[in-house]
């Protein structure tokens, strides 16, 4: 059994869609990001970096923060969705661009447009740029591809699931997936599968995913 930190971000539903996909026994805990819990020291114990999500196997008393590494944890763990042993450092470094690229990049803009917070000029007209780039990126690497990782036309694998739900999230910084024509296609491919509904949905229903 799995006991499972988190809230309703993206880097909350990476894991959530994971255990969806896994189909494995975990229990459910929310952490009120608004109400400060990831600061309380029950939670800094389990994640010491105060963010979500994090996990704790019951079986072995082990406990894993920072979404990347607790699917990364996990997969290996179960032995699924990593691909097959060729895929392994495609995977990687598409799991590693999510954590490193895309998720920075696209959260900061959401706390300007989306929060107001703003940081100013040159750095939000810089921060979008940046954003459509990585798009740009992502629709480049699904030309003629299902699944952003292995060979051929890919494999569904933790890569997806890391930066599927930032995509989610399209609408915050204002972005159009019709812009996007691969990335729209990939999007709508993920979003029919059984799992990732659940898993956008954990630990609680916000609203439908978004499907353009």
């Amino acid at each position: 059994m799995i006991d499972f930190f988190t809230w309703t971000t993206p880097n909350g539903r990476k894991v959530s869609i994971l255990l969806e996909e896994l189909g494995i026994d975990y229990e459910v805990h929310g952490v009120n990001l608004g109400d400060g819990e990831q600061k309380s020291p029950e939670f800094l114990a389990l994640s010491p970096n105060g963010k979500i999500p994090a996990i704790r196997d019951r079986q072995t008393g082990q406990t894993v923060m920072e979404s990347g590494a607790i699917m990364l944890w996990l997969a290996e763990k179960e032995g699924r969705f990593l691909g097959a042993p060729d895929d392994r450092g495609n995977v990687l470094e598409w799991l590693m661009w999510q954590m490193s690229a895309q998720g920075p990049t696209l959260g900061r803009i959401h706390q300007f447009v989306r929060y107001g917070k703003s940081i100013g000029e040159p750095a939000e007209t810089l921060f979008r740029a940046e954003g459509a780039r990585i798009y740009a990126v992502l629709n480049d690497r699904l030309k003629s591809r299902d699944y952003v990782a292995g060979s051929g036309r890919g494999v569904y694998t933790i890569a997806d699931m890391a930066i599927w739900p930032w995509v989610s999230r399209y609408a915050w910084p204002e972005t159009d997936l019709h812009d996007y024509p691969e990335v729209l296609k990939w999007y709508r491919r993920l979003a029919e599968r059984p799992a990732v509904q659940r898993g956008y949905q954990i630990p609680h229903f916000v609203n439908d995913i978004p499907v353009p």
